[in-house]
């Protein structure tokens, strides 16, 4: 989450009651003005000292701090001091009596009884990846080929044979002697005879092998030769007893158009062009994930096509029946894009993942590396797509027999365990909340789990067997508690805020119950003599009879207009209705400046936001501009019945996602917003990045219908109140072509009551404090002459 805070439109303890340009001028300062909270926070070898970034004494950067658990002393660090105290990443053997590293681009051995290092290689390539085999031999990758290096006789032998391009013919073409060439040749052998007995000698060398036949000590070994082509390789990884290599092939998509970008504002004094993204529906790279039999020398790919459901095509082709006909009468296999071999301790076992390139399907499927074939462990099937903290990624293991990973197959994202011999899956965790990251213990005995299962908008730290049982809460602090656990797992690091106090650190012992101790504190005395809200958390059903959560933001003394204003969040899926930090700072304190200023401000998390379950992630499937823009007209009827705002006083704003709900909002909700302000809005989603905008709406040559009811742009014609857009000129996220596109719709339906304010050097994430001034300017400019007349 972002630490930089920032203060703007108002400072001090006074309420402004307007705002004047010069104010304004003034209070648009560098963020750190406020004070700079601390960051990336890493842990010594020893678990004594945690080591941050912090900037207290607002300098012109931030500089190396550290403090020291024995008496929570802060002081300066020397820079790189953190990462010579850090633990070294070695990669253990079974009993972890050996650990690898790598240096420099070689490989070093550390004997942790005899405390001695080795240095395995030392080369101008680069080794890497290495790790332990069953039978302690050391593997590794060097360029883009596996090394075993057998640790008791010394033995280097090289296990793979990629090799970049295409085949080609490795004898050289004869070169046909020329007449002079034939003459000369025989002169020579006529007039000198020891030319004659060479020439004798060196043809029974060939024909009775001589250094490369049958007097040759020893046999050539010939590894089949894997040849890329136009394909990367990738996730290289032998088995650990290096009897199976698994990797992948992607293979560039092709024919894809990226779009331009100018940049008009430019040293050069020339519009220079970005090279920004494709759109969405470009064509994919795909995936083959494929086996080599080191033994056998013998080459497969992984069998795809006995991938339960590979063929299910998803519901929404039901919608155009001519498509539908035609993918039945294909019954074509669904491309997938699969991992690696996944493999237990011993390599008795291999898992591999697959995911659909339609996102609609996540696969676990056990592997047999001798054939190829797969067979399923668990299906994840989602008609919206696939998503959740922690779904989709690949399975961690246990032991030789267990693994985990996370599923929202009820409904929220919680942690399952599946042993592969007895075929038992199990769940860990349940309840209408989500496990958002977990950890295993280095003893693998316990699982750290972060999860929101207080409250949708709280975050803890807790503890649970890997074998199940209780949920043991370790942290209390109620709000945002980010914690990094120390090396020796006695101690946590927690990054923690609270809805008007932004990030401090703070020190805890791992037990429940034990006190956390704040480290820093970071905010300035200007930022501390303002009383900052702590908004009201609201809870209240929408029209579909779901819950949806709000922070409501009171009027100090209400306008006698008893307006009110609109925020939305941007990403879509994103949460910002919690109690911590926002990390939407501007528009936290913009809304503290709206209600000293008489209007009443609420701030919704509407379906899609995260936080919430699979149903509220996905309610806006096949239709954005749905239940998220539904959800914020039932947020003023709220205002409306608790608060008493005048429902014909309502603005809204907000940026990206929130920019196009704006959008949305003023053409399809327009009865119930008079004015809005949208920033770096999405106006047409089919000019939007794939990656996103596909799993919610597919693609737009396959399900046009999303699109055209998803999209702004489609109904400019209802404009009826005041519409303030403002967007940067050099965004590469949302590209200022949006903005334009919905321009010229609006300038050819003669709309007059919209204006567009523009950013020359800005992309999405503004960064000049100019840009920031003037964008919050024109925002409060447009709810004081349309929402207080």
């Amino acid at each position: 989450m972002k630490k930089y805070l920032s203060l703007f439109l108002l400072f001090g303890s006074t309420v402004h009651a307007q705002l004047a340009p010069l104010t304004v001028n003034k209070i648009m300062r560098d963020p750190k003005w406020m004070g700079t909270s601390p960051e990336n926070y890493t842990w010594s070898a020893d678990s004594k000292t945690v080591y941050f970034n912090w900037n207290p004494e607002n300098k012109d950067k931030i500089q190396p701090y550290k403090v020291s658990i024995s008496n929570n002393k802060v002081d300066k660090a020397e820079d790189k001091e953190a990462d010579k105290a850090a633990p070294l990443n070695y990669t253990y053997n079974k009993d972890r009596s050996l650990g690898l590293l790598e240096k420099g681009g070689d490989i070093y051995l550390f004997n942790f009884k005899s405390n001695k290092e080795t240095r395995l290689t030392n080369t101008l390539d680069r080794e890497s990846g290495a790790r332990f085999l069953f039978n302690n031999d050391v593997v590794y990758q060097r360029g883009d080929n596996l090394y075993l290096h057998n640790l008791v006789t010394g033995e280097l032998k090289q296990l793979t044979n990629f090799i970049k391009g295409k085949p080609t013919n490795q004898q050289t073409p004869r070169v046909m002697p020329t007449q002079q060439d034939t003459w000369l040749r025989n002169d020579q052998m006529a007039l000198f005879d020891v030319l004659k007995s060479r020439n004798a000698a060196g043809a029974n060398r060939t024909r009775f092998g001589g250094r490369g036949g049958a007097f040759n000590s020893g046999e050539q070994r010939t590894i089949k030769p894997v040849y890329l082509e136009d394909n990367f390789l990738s996730g290289v990884v032998a088995s650990p007893d290096a009897h199976y290599v698994s990797y992948r092939l992607i293979t560039p998509s092709a024919n894809n158009k990226n779009t331009i970008v100018p940049n008009y504002v430019t040293a050069s004094g020339y519009t220079e062009d970005i090279n920004g993204r494709t759109k969405v529906g470009e064509t994919l790279s795909t995936y083959k994930t494929f086996l080599y039999d080191v033994i056998r020398d013998t080459l497969y790919a992984i069998n795809t096509s006995q991938i339960p459901g590979i063929k299910d095509l998803p519901d929404y082709v039901k919608d155009y029946p001519k498509e539908l006909e035609e993918r039945t009468k294909k019954n074509e296999d669904r491309k997938v894009n699969l991992g690696v071999a996944n493999w237990n301790e011993t390599g008795t076992f291999a898992v591999i993942t697959a995911r659909s390139q339609d996102n609609k399907d996540f696969w676990i499927l056990k592997l047999d590396p001798a054939t190829g074939n797969v067979s399923l462990i668990d299906r994840q099937r989602d008609e919206a797509w696939i998503g959740g903290p922690g779904v989709g990624r690949d399975v961690q293991w246990i032991d030789n027999n267990r693994f985990y990973f996370q599923s929202e197959a009820t409904g929220y994202s919680h942690l399952y365990v599946y042993n592969i011999v007895t075929g038992e899956k199990k769940q860990l965790t349940s309840g209408k909340w989500e496990v958002q990251r977990v950890q295993l213990s280095k003893d693998k005995s316990t699982f750290y789990i972060s999860a929101n299962k207080e409250h949708p908008g709280i975050t803890h730290f807790y503890k649970m067997s890997v074998n199940g049982g209780d949920l043991i809460q370790i942290t209390s602090m109620k709000g945002g508690n980010e914690v990094t656990l120390s090396p020796d797992e006695k101690w946590l690091a927690i990054n923690y805020s609270y809805m008007n106090k932004p990030w401090e650190l703070y020190i805890q012992a791992n037990k429940p119950g034990a006190k956390a101790v704040q480290i820093t504190k970071s905010t300035s005395a200007e930022f501390d003599s303002y009383k900052w809200r702590e908004p009201i958390m609201e809870v209240f059903k929408n029209r579909y009879g779901a819950d949806v959560y709000a922070r409501v933001y009171p009027a100090a003394n209400p306008h006698p207009n008893k307006p009110a204003v609109v925020f939305v969040h941007g990403a879509g899926y994103l949460q910002n209705v919690h109690y911590w930090w926002s990390q939407y700072f501007r528009e936290y304190m913009f809304n503290n400046l709206l209600a000293d200023n008489g209007y009443t401000v609420i701030d919704i998390d509407y379906t899609a936001s995260s936080g919430y379950g699979r149903d509220h992630r996905t309610g806006i499937y096949r239709h954005m501009g749905g239940k998220d823009l539904t959800d914020q007209a039932d947020g003023v009827k709220l205002l409306v019945d608790k608060y008493g705002v005048n429902p014909k006083n309502v603005g809204i704003y907000g940026g990206s996602y929130g920019g196009f709900i704006t959008l949305m909002a003023l053409f399809n909700q327009n009865d119930v917003f008079r004015a809005g302000a949208a920033l770096r809005s999405v106006t047409d989603w089919a000019h939007y990045n794939h990656g996103y905008t596909a799993n919610i709406l597919n693609e737009p040559y396959n399900d046009p219908n999303a699109y055209k009811l998803s999209s702004p742009i489609y109904f400019a014609d209802r404009l009826k109140g005041d519409l303030l857009m403002l967007h940067g000129m050099v965004d590469v996220n949302v590209h200022f072509q949006d903005i334009v596109r919905l321009s010229q719709r609006l300038i050819e339906l003669g709309k007059d009551n919209w204006e567009l304010a523009v950013y020359p050097v800005e992309d999405h994430g503004f960064v000049e404090p100019s840009s920031w001034t003037d964008e919050y300017k024109r925002i409060f400019k447009l709810f004081e002459t349309t929402l207080k007349k």
